[in-house]
């Protein structure tokens, strides 16, 4: 299991109590309170909170190049296209960790849903939020067919603003926007994964992560 190297103290004091039972029921309410859980997905990921040595932690994939198309080689998170018999976003996300991961996350462990993110097939994707403990207490099974290699990222190092970057982009018609990155650990956090990261902190640590994203309001065509 790969990760980098310890980040400093400061950060891990500020991360260090996002897995309480107090911190829990807090983004329990605020993930009901969107009321995300209502609107239907072609897919859905799950965003696994853990601990590593007792330090809260999100969990990682790099998809296999086995399996060919424009995420083969890719960071992202557990998860795939909703199946006719899964019954939500959330049966999606379990049913997907499974197959990839050989872990059977219990529903009980699941925390809520973010809101729901385009991804640049324009497939919409629900990101779904699930602690899954001390990563020390899993075996994990990665199926070779899908996922290449898992790592973590401790949240302290994800708050660091070393390790924070962005991306701007402009398109033919001046349309710009940017997107986060997240630097320095064993793979570059980017894309519609970087996005949920951002808004998994955004989550747990509301005021300590200053938010990238920035999508500008298109101009209305005349």
């Amino acid at each position: 299991m790969a990760g980098p190297g310890g980040a400093g103290a400061a950060g891990a004091a500020d991360a260090g109590d996002v897995l309480s039972g107090g911190s829990e029921r807090r983004c329990r309410a605020r993930l009901a309170a969107g009321g995300a859980g209502g609107a239907a997905a072609a897919a859905a990921v799950l965003v696994p909170l853990c601990s590593v040595r007792g330090r809260p932690a999100l969990l990682y994939t790099l998809r296999s190049r086995r399996l060919g198309g424009s995420h083969s080689g890719d960071v992202s998170f557990p998860g795939g296209r909703r199946d006719p018999a899964d019954a939500d976003a959330v049966a999606t996300a379990l049913r997907e960790t499974r197959e990839e991961l050989g872990v059977a996350v219990a529903a009980a462990s699941v925390w809520g849903q973010l809101r729901t993110l385009p991804d640049r097939q324009g497939m919409t994707v629900a990101p779904v939020v699930a602690n899954l403990g001390p990563l020390e207490a899993l075996t994990l099974t990665p199926n070779p067919d899908e996922v290449e290699e898992v790592f973590t990222l401790p949240l302290a190092h994800l708050l660091r603003e070393e390790n924070q970057g962005y991306t701007h982009f402009r398109t033919a018609t001046g349309y710009g926007y940017t997107l986060p990155v997240f630097l320095n650990g064993p793979h570059r956090v980017w894309g519609l994964t970087a996005i949920v990261t951002e808004l998994t902190l955004e989550l747990l640590l509301p005021g300590q992560y200053r938010r990238k994203t920035h999508v500008p309001a298109r101009k209305p065509e005349a």
